[in-house]
C-alpha cells in the first residue's frame, strides 16, 4: 500500500497502527519494546523517565508513514531490566540498544529517533555503532554542552545548578494547556518507573545533566551522517542555546523549530507525524539515490575493467 493509502487508513482506525508490546530475555535479562509496521527500519528511543508507550499516538502517526518501527523501554524503564552498574552510561545504552537489534534481526541501517534522554544515546549509537544508523533524528535531545548565553557569555550545563532544573521541569513536561491531557500520560510511565527502579531513575538524570557529547556530534559532521534535528520552541530543559550548539557542532544539519515544550511530541502528536512523515519520506529518497549511485559506481567499475 501507497502512502496515500495508510494515511487514509490512519484517518479512519488510528488504533490500527497501535504498536504491538512484546517481551524477550536477551543476555538473562527481560527487554520490553513495541513493533509495528513495515518497511525501512525506524528505530525510537524515549525521553528520560519515560516509556516507550507514552508516545503510542505519535508512533502511530510514524506507522502510517510506511516504515517498520521498533520503540524498546530503554534499561531500567517500561519494565525492560537496567544494566549492569559498570555498564550505566550513554555507551552503555548504545552497546544495549546495538544487541538488541541483533536479536530482533534488524540487519539493516536504521534510522534512529531519540527525544531528549534518547536523543543522547541515539547519538553515542551513531558514533560508537555507525553501521546501525543510516541517519537521525534528534529530538530535544540532550548532548549540547551549551545552557545560556548572554551576550559573549556562554554558561555550560555542567554549570547549571539543581534548582533550576527543578523549576523548569514541571513546566516542560507536562504544560499549562495541554496539562489535563498530557500529565496523567506521563504520571502513568514515570511514577512507576521511580518506584520500580528509583536507582536507575536518578542516574539517567545525573547520565543527562553530565551529557557532553561535542566530540560525538564533530565525528557525526565529519562522516557526513544524514541529522535531522527537532526542538520545542518553549522548552526550557534543553535550551535553545543548546539547541543552536549542537546544530553547529554538527555542521548545519536540516533543523526545524515547533511550537511547544520539551515534550511537544507527546503533547501534539499530530504535528510530530506530519514532521516525522516528511523527514522519513525525504530519507527514503535519499537511500534510494544513494543505491542508485553505488549501482553506477559498480558498472562504471565493471566496464573499465
Amino acid at each position: 500500500m501507497d502512502g496515500n493509502g495508510l494515511h487514509e487508513r490512519y484517518r479512519q482506525d488510528p488504533r490500527a497502527f497501535h504498536l504491538s508490546w512484546r517481551r524477550l530475555e536477551m543476555g538473562g535479562r527481560t527487554v520490553v519494546y513495541g513493533e509495528a509496521g513495515e518497511g525501512p527500519p525506524v528505530v525510537f528511543l524515549h525521553g528520560w523517565g519515560l516509556g516507550h508507550r507514552v508516545y503510542k499516538r505519535a508512533l502511530a502517526r510514524l506507522v502510517a508513514a510506511g516504515v517498520r518501527v521498533v520503540a524498546p523501554a530503554l534499561p531500567g524503564f517500561g519494565g525492560t531490566a537496567p544494566l549492569a552498574d559498570p555498564e550505566h552510561s550513554l555507551a552503555g545504552y548504545a552497546r544495549w540498544l546495538a544487541g538488541l537489534l541483533d536479536e530482533l534481526s534488524v540487519d539493516e541501517p536504521a534510522q534512529v529517533v531519540g527525544h531528549s534522554f534518547g536523543g543522547g544515546v541515539a547519538i553515542v549509537l551513531a558514533h560508537d555503532h555507525p553501521r546501525r544508523v543510516r541517519s537521525l533524528v534528534l529530538v530535544n535531545s540532550i548532548g549540547a554542552s551549551a545552557w545560556t548565553r548572554r551576550g559573549s557569555t556562554l554558561r555550560t550545563m555542567a554549570q547549571r545548578p539543581l534548582w533550576d532544573w527543578g523549576l523548569h521541569l514541571p513546566g516542560d513536561l507536562w504544560p499549562l494547556g495541554q496539562v489535563h491531557r498530557v500529565m496523567p500520560v506521563i504520571l502513568a510511565e514515570a511514577l512507576p518507573n521511580a518506584l520500580r527502579e528509583p536507582k536507575v531513575f536518578w542516574q539517567a538524570a545525573g547520565i543527562a545533566r553530565r551529557a557532553d557529547l561535542r566530540a560525538e556530534l564533530e565525528e557525526l559532521k565529519r562522516r557526513d551522517l544524514p541529522v535531522v534535528v527537532l526542538w520545542g520552541s518553549r522548552d526550557r530543559l534543553v535550551t535553545r542555546a543548546a539547541f543552536e550548539e549542537m546544530c553547529e557542532l554538527l555542521g548545519g544539519p536540516r533543523s526545524i523549530v515547533v511550537e511547544g515544550s520539551h515534550s511537544w511530541l507527546i503533547a501534539d502528536p499530530d504535528t510530530f507525524g506530519e514532521v516525522m512523515t516528511n523527514v522519513v519520506e525525504v530519507a527514503a529518497r535519499a537511500a534510494e539515490l544513494d543505491t542508485g549511485k553505488r549501482a553506477a559506481r559498480r558498472l562504471s567499475s565493471m566496464n573499465s575493467g
